[in-house]
């Protein structure tokens, strides 16, 4: 099997622990992950998520090595997100690495989380040079690689899109991430109740839809209703800053990653924006919108190879770790 290094990576930030083996051919050899379950009608609690992570991680990770049909001395590297997320879960899965690195005696590759989306829907993709729609539970950001850094060109500026939908949800009683619910929901509707349309400069602002959706249910609207006029107006928002992006930077393709890219919704809206430019429209694939292993290991490979890595003892976590802070050595 080894032609390559190989690397394993581990995805703890917020209600997924996952494990996935990547070579430097970007061939996956293995994703597994465990999904913490929240309580209908709530979120993610820290505590809960990262005593989820502890429990199911060895089962994860040597899964993971099973599948890939290596021995765990065939790593090569190390690699674990090392931020943003929420700092309980985010320690459990540099713990493992850590452990993992000394046990092995491999280098340790801390990687951004957000990066990992990117970087691994271009690579499945095939996308080289995209404006990026990066729409997940953490993000809300439209991006476009410059000067060695993914520039933000438009982000939010109250909610993520993900925690817009997943709030709604959980005001209606769902679980978290409810995003397959609310999509399930709005496609038995075609009632558009008028929300907030809220987009200022390239950014946009979600927290009028929630208050206003909430204030709908309340009131008795049908929950179909709510849930499909919310697809409605913050995708339209979103296709809207994406296209002032594209046209200011002069690019022709388009990427969406991130959680929120397994809807089917936004891709349609997507597509007809850029149909209408003469540009071409990338998803990264359903089974890898969400958080995974599998971002992390690719990631780690490239930063790996342009030089990044980290001792054990000098090791971290960021709970807050910008995207556009972080330098892209591995892209032209």
């Amino acid at each position: 099997m080894k032609n390559g290094q190989i690397c394993i990576g581990l995805e703890s930030t917020a209600h997924t622990f996952g494990a996935s083996i990547v070579d430097t051919d970007g061939n996956i050899f293995s994703d597994v992950k465990d999904i913490y379950k929240a309580p209908k009608g709530s979120g993610i609690h820290p505590r809960e998520a990262s005593r989820h992570h502890s429990n199911v991680a060895n089962e994860v990770i040597q899964k993971a090595i099973e599948q890939a049909k290596i021995k765990y001395t065939e790593l090569d590297i190390i690699s674990y997100s090392a931020g943003p997320g929420i700092g309980p879960c985010l320690r459990v899965g540099a713990t493992a690495a850590r452990a993992l690195s000394l046990k092995l005696n491999k280098p340790l590759v801390p990687v951004n989380h957000a990066i990992g989306h990117i970087e691994l829907g271009c690579l499945l993709t095939r996308a080289t040079d995209p404006v990026n729609l990066l729409v997940s539970g953490g993000h809300t950001m439209i991006l476009g690689f410059n000067s060695g850094k993914w520039r933000v060109f438009g982000e939010t500026l109250d909610l993520t899109i993900g925690q817009l939908i997943d709030q709604i949800g959980r005001y209606a009683g769902y679980s978290s991430p409810a995003g397959a619910t609310i999509e399930k929901l709005a496609s038995d509707s075609e009632n558009f109740l008028r929300l907030p349309y809220s987009v200022k400069g390239n950014d946009v602002s979600f927290s009028g839809i929630l208050t206003s959706a909430k204030k709908m249910i309340d009131k008795g609207e049908k929950i179909e209703d709510v849930c499909y006029s919310l697809q409605e107006t913050s995708y339209a928002m979103l296709a809207e800053v994406t296209e002032r992006a594209l046209s200011f930077l002069e690019k022709k393709e388009v990427i969406i990653t991130g959680g929120v890219a397994a809807s089917t919704r936004l891709k349609e809206m997507l597509e007809v924006m850029c149909k209408e430019r003469g540009s071409k429209l990338s998803v990264i694939p359903r089974n890898y919108a969400g958080d995974c292993g599998a971002q992390i290991a690719w990631t780690g490979i490239l930063a790996y190879n342009s030089g990044t890595e980290v001792s054990v003892e000098e090791s971290w976590v960021k709970q807050s770790w910008r995207l556009d802070r972080v330098d892209v050595k591995w892209r032209k």
